[in-house]
């Protein structure tokens, strides 16, 4: 069974349940205030014809005054006395002209039917109260008088509110049936477009589907916006995926084709080598023995050079690697000045063909940061190594600047530069300027790595270029401590 027909049944259950209670209350109430009225008249006339009477029955006319016949026939009083001991039975002029006669009971079931009950007359309803009555100072019953009211119109009234009650009822839970569906339709509406959407979802590839909703941010329309989030959620966590995924895929492609050349090379020179040194082989070229050493010398140069270049990738895809699995870097309170002052004494012995410089760090005297010596270090050998690559004539500067809480180092080259539209591309792995792919050593790394180092150090990089102007990056990393301004 649906929600919106348990809802419907419980809805009218209930409702049903509630109109049942308060029609019985309100028959049980217009029941009992019509009946008692009756009941009371019935049992005060009793009394005064008991008293009228007198206590033989026997010797005693049914003298009716001061119940007059008119009285009797206006309030429709039927009286009947009964002698148990002559058999005779006397009855007021209004039941003789209607013909009317109770039922006598039996004097030895007197005990157990006396008082007000209902009888039925020729099919006609009577409240009758039946009284013993016994002479004065014995039990021994003699007679019973029976005192009727005819209550056909409060049998009628009754039976009309049990119509009125009955039909009513059924009408409200035909109502309520009705509009019950109707309302759980309506209110499940906006559940049932969440159905479509995550059908619709689960059957394409379309994630970008929200449900449309206008109505109350109720229960529903809350659930409603919490689907709508979760669908964005997911639709931004699968695209992330897929640029993973893509990325991935460019960095295993572009690693194997990264592999692939220094292997090849030295796969070469090895088979050069062998040729070279076999004596045996037809192949072999004949040259003297100083040649053959120098050609070996330079093969074996090469093999080491490209052995490096390998080991260099090597390491730095572990780092990546690192990067990817979520590896945190430890951080620590370090002094800035002593770091880069180690790094620019350094920087002068790296291959260079441009001039190296060292701006003024004074300013970096007390200045510390939480980082890791080594790894900024790697990250400013990454920056300062990149400048002195694409910058074949010129200058490279290494410098300092404080700016509200951060602290800058600043690596500025007159190199060749690069155009604005590759400056949101350089950090991405593998990535190289087609102009110099192939001119420049290197193989894409080192910007990538250093982005992930100054990320974990929760700092940021700003780039400055121009093409055939030069370049120049800013590392902004947070200070944890810095001596007062004088």
């Amino acid at each position: 069974m649906s929600i919106r027909l348990r809802l419907t049944a419980w809805y009218s259950g209930i409702l049903a349940a509630v109109l049942i209670f308060w029609a019985v209350v309100i028959y049980a109430f217009v029941y009992f205030n019509s009946y008692q009225e009756v009941e009371q008249q019935l049992k005060v006339k009793s009394q005064r014809i008991t008293e009228q009477i007198g206590v033989n029955p026997l010797s005693q006319s049914l003298d009716l005054d001061p119940f007059t016949e008119s009285q009797l026939q206006e309030a429709q009083i039927y009286i009947q006395l009964v002698d148990y001991q002559s058999r005779s039975v006397k009855i007021s002029g209004n039941m003789e002209k209607a013909g009317i006669d109770f039922p006598i009971v039996e004097l030895q079931n007197i005990r157990e039917e006396r008082g007000i009950s209902k009888i039925y007359v020729h099919g006609t309803p009577f409240l009758v109260n039946q009284q013993p009555l016994s002479l004065q100072g014995t039990n021994e019953i003699r007679g019973l008088l029976q005192v009727g009211a005819n209550v056909t119109s409060q049998e009628r009234l009754l039976e009309a509110l049990r119509n009125i009650l009955i039909f009513g009822w059924l009408v409200a839970m035909a109502l309520a049936i009705t509009s019950g569906l109707i309302l759980a339709r309506k209110s499940m509406r906006p559940l049932v477009n969440v159905i479509d959407a995550a059908n619709q979802i689960q059957s394409g590839n379309d994630l970008s589907v929200r449900i449309q909703y206008t109505g109350p941010k109720d229960e529903i329309g809350r659930l409603i916006e919490t689907v709508n989030n979760m669908l964005e959620r997911t639709e931004l966590s699968f695209r992330g995926l897929e640029e993973t995924n893509a990325a991935q895929r460019r960095f295993v492609s572009d690693a194997s084709h990264e592999l692939r050349t220094p292997l090849t090379t030295i796969r070469g020179n090895v088979d050069f080598l062998k040729k070279l040194w076999d004596q045996e082989s037809t192949d072999r070229p004949n040259l003297d023995e100083e040649t053959v050493k120098e050609m070996s010398l330079e093969a074996i140069e090469d093999m080491a050079d490209e052995g490096k270049r390998m080991s260099r990738l090597i390491s730095d895809m572990l780092s990546l690697a690192r990067a990817d699995t979520g590896q945190k870097i430890e951080l620590n309170p370090i002094p800035l000045q002593i770091l880069v002052q180690e790094v620019a004494r350094r920087s002068q012995f790296l291959d260079r063909q441009s001039e190296w410089r060292q701006g003024d760090l004074s300013i970096l005297n007390g200045i510390y940061v939480n980082g890791s010596k080594d790894y900024l270090q790697q990250m400013l050998f990454i920056f300062i190594e990149n400048a002195f690559k694409y910058t074949p004539e010129g200058s490279v500067t290494l410098d300092a600047i404080l700016y509200k809480g951060q602290v800058g180092l600043r690596i500025s080259d007159t190199g060749i530069g690069m155009e604005r539209d590759e400056v949101p591309f350089i950090f991405d792995r593998f990535y190289r300027a087609d102009e110099s792919r192939g001119a420049t050593p290197g193989i894409g790394l080192g910007l990538s790595i250093a982005k992930w180092i100054i990320e974990e150090h929760h700092g940021s990089v700003e780039v400055v270029t121009r093409r055939g102007e030069g370049t120049t990056f800013i590392i902004w990393l947070p200070v944890v401590f810095a001596p007062p301004i004088e």
